[in-house]
């Protein structure tokens, strides 16, 4: 089921879902995490969070593998997202790629296969053998990762470049430097981002940002969480989905309710206050 408050964002022409999904990132790295990593999945389907993101890199492949075993039986309830590594991004290596993700998926087709950062592979070879694996239905959809401004003009240049579905780039309150250039462009194009870390990037960086008076202070007002409040701003515009790592149970049912939270053009200027939009572009900030 999904939220009564859900708010949508649509990924090419035949998928749509909540704006919060779920994160993958540094899953299947332990056994010892790997039943409550697999439950708290299953729980964010049951809390209408379809969109599960992972990749071949997460966990060298461990999470792809926990993503498989919490959709057994519910594929059709899931939009699986995963990506490629650029080394894998040519023709042959790329369809071998898919090949293993879906069997260590367990399925027989990926939602969205993403380039996950660029690499020495040509954009136009990538985005050839994508096509081809969307005509075999392997993927339903493709699009790219980490890549900026001048990366995704180059690509639109690319036959077929514009059927690329979204942006996936590290975005929260605390790095705004997609504002300057990359949002407004990819808006124009009407291509959703998707915004991993949204939390920020764990330790000082994680603190910075939900300790922070005024995200405290809005939480308060709401009766909601630091973070639910961080993801509520992430997906303030209703064209960038949040994808924050849901490897608990709490953390799950925290992520899930943060779509009932909607910031007030008063509360978003006091966060703007706190963490200034970008003056100027700057580099495209990658973990």
């Amino acid at each position: 089921m999904t939220t009564p408050n859900a708010r949508t964002v649509r990924l090419g022409t035949g998928i749509e879902v909540p704006a919060v999904g779920q994160g993958t990132w540094f899953m299947g790295e332990s056994a010892a995490g790997h039943a409550d990593e697999v439950r708290a999945l299953r729980l964010g389907l049951d809390l209408g969070m379809p969109l599960i993101d992972t990749a071949e890199m997460y966990g060298d492949g461990g999470a792809e593998r926990v993503v498989g075993e919490a959709v057994a039986g519910r594929r059709d309830e899931a939009v699986i997202v995963s990506k490629v590594f650029p080394h894998n991004a040519g023709r042959k290596a790329a369809r071998a790629a898919c090949e293993r993700s879906l069997r260590r998926i367990g399925t027989d087709y990926l939602d969205v296969y993403l380039l996950h950062w660029r690499g020495a592979v040509p954009l136009a070879e990538t985005v050839e053998v994508f096509a081809e694996l969307r005509r075999e239905g392997k993927i339903r959809e493709w699009g790219v990762s980490n890549l900026d401004t001048a990366d995704m003009r180059e690509l639109w240049d690319v036959p077929g470049g514009r059927e690329c579905v979204t942006d996936q780039v590290l975005y929260h309150a605390g790095s705004r430097g997609t504002e300057y250039e990359l949002l407004p462009w990819c808006r124009e194009q009407g291509v959703p981002v998707m915004a991993y870390c949204p939390l920020a990037q764990g330790g000082r960086l994680r603190r910075d940002l939900l300790d922070h008076p005024a995200v405290q202070r809005i939480a308060a007002a709401h009766g909601a969480t630091p973070a639910q409040v961080a993801l509520a701003w992430v997906v303030r515009e209703g064209d960038v989905i949040a994808v924050p790592k849901a490897a608990r149970e709490a953390h799950v049912r925290e992520n899930a309710a943060a779509l009932d939270t909607v910031l007030s053009s008063e509360e978003l200027a006091e966060l703007d206050a706190a963490f200034p939009p970008p003056e100027r572009a700057e580099p495209l900030d990658i973990m």
